[in-house]
């Protein structure tokens, strides 16, 4: 059986250096960016994990989903709360109430295996999560060479890669997010995306593969694409059942400056015209939006803050999970400056919509000046305070990232990279694979 498994990845573990593989990447024909700033963006040497360690892992995901459920649930109950805690703009709101108490399809949890061994996870990415390129092909890639890896020191251990089921669960995700809205099957798709932007590009056409090889029609475009007509929503003049949504909620509404410093945006005015009509077909039934607008109240990192401070609401097994996952999350209004200042090292500053760089301020990496600049200059409303955690770094200092995606509730594969800061946009991506005993 070793040898077998040996002669099957002879044609892998033909990557001799990383030019090699990333020849590889290129042909794939999804992945076109192997280097970043002349940087390696991957690393050929994979993440393995015991069967243990991902269980824990896709568990922890799956409870940070149900709480997030829960969450939504309350708010729906409590209306005022939601204007109370969130203050959410006019275009936000239209979202919220046209999503009807919907926000999730496909997530990404970003978890952290501390110091201490409990998992930390500092947010739940439901509005339009990534990566999902990178975590498919770089295991399809390296697989075998793994498996070579390990039958070398071990051939009673199996390694598995779990990211393989992933397109199954995208497409089922797909399909029984459009039975809740009709008994047809699933015939046409839209995805809508911001077209002037590149980065994301490996994800569209991976995403359209997916699709398509279920038998399902793609249409891509952008916001500016959509129509509503007598036969529902059309992109690019294609009527289609359902509408994939990866441009974020922020950038559909208002989008408000979170620094005191901060010039407007030039393109500051929703998509009134392509919103209007898209909410319309969605309150009307004629369309299954995925990720649905009520991912503009999930992906809120207000959402993180309102488990802490209102904690009694959620149900005991909710609030013993909070506990347990979420670190300590407060809204910035709610924190005296003189305090923060004082507690840098013991903080993470977080606005509401904001993905990594400038609106992430991670206190023990940044000096007193910086951090003291940081409180002045940004706007409370928009801003969270999450408690500090110490992650438990690697033989050679670099802190692992667990994304661990959820397709309707339900954990399926993991986005993994390597930084020696959690804050580092430039961390590495590595594939992630599963090591355990042969049954």
């Amino acid at each position: 059986m070793n040898s077998q498994l040996l002669r099957n990845a002879s044609d892998q573990t033909k990557y001799t250096d990383y030019a090699t593989f990333a020849r590889a990447v290129y042909e794939t024909g999804v992945l076109s960016d192997p280097w970043f700033d002349g940087r390696e963006r991957f690393r050929m040497q994979g993440v393995v994990l015991s069967t243990q360690q991902a269980q824990a892992l896709a568990e922890a995901a799956e409870r940070v989903a149900y709480v997030h459920q829960e969450l939504v649930e309350i708010l729906l109950e409590n209306p005022a709360l939601l204007h109370e805690f969130y203050h959410l703009t006019t275009c936000q709101q239209a979202m919220w109430e046209a999503a009807g108490g919907l926000w999730h399809g496909m997530a990404r949890a970003d978890l952290f295996v501390c110091t201490d061994g409990q998992i930390a996870c500092c947010e739940l990415n439901s509005d339009t999560p990534s990566g999902q390129p990178e975590a498919v092909i770089l295991n399809q890639l390296l697989h075998s060479l793994q498996v070579a890896t390990n039958v070398a020191h071990d051939g009673d251990e199996t390694v598995t890669d779990p990211n393989a089921e992933m397109e199954v669960a995208y497409v089922q995700m797909l399909r029984e997010s459009h039975a809740k809205r009709t008994r047809e099957p699933l015939a046409s798709v839209g995805i809508i995306y911001p077209t002037e932007l590149t980065e994301d590009l490996g994800m569209i056409t991976l995403l359209t593969r997916w699709v398509e090889r279920a038998g399902i029609k793609v249409v891509r475009g952008s916001p500016f694409n959509l129509r509503r007509t007598a036969r529902g929503i059309e992109v690019l003049g294609v009527p289609v059942d359902s509408i994939v949504r990866h441009y974020k909620t922020d950038w559909w509404g208002e989008r408000l400056p979170v620094w005191r410093d901060a010039p407007d945006y030039p393109d500051a005015e929703p998509l009134y015209e392509p919103l209007g009509q898209l909410l319309a077909a969605d309150l009307a039934g004629e369309v299954t939006v995925v990720n649905p607008f009520g991912s503009v109240v999930t992906q809120n990192k207000l959402s993180l803050a309102f488990f802490w401070e209102e904690q009694p609401r959620f149900s005991l097994r909710a609030q013993d999970w909070i506990r347990r996952y979420i670190p300590e999350t407060y809204r910035m209004i709610n924190f005296p400056p003189d305090q923060l200042q004082r507690e840098r090292e013991r903080w993470v500053l977080k606005s509401d919509y904001g993905c990594e760089g400038r609106e992430t301020i991670c206190g023990p990496f940044v000096s007193e000046d910086v951090w003291q600049r940081t409180i002045n200059n940004a706007l409370p409303e928009h801003f969270v305070a999450q408690r500090f955690f110490h992650v438990k770094a690697d033989e050679n200092g670099r802190l692992a990232n667990y994304g661990a995606y959820l397709f309707g509730g339900s954990a399926s594969g993991f986005f993994t990279r390597l930084a020696h800061q959690t804050t580092e946009y430039t961390a590495v991506t590595v594939p992630t694979f599963v090591v355990g005993k042969r049954k």
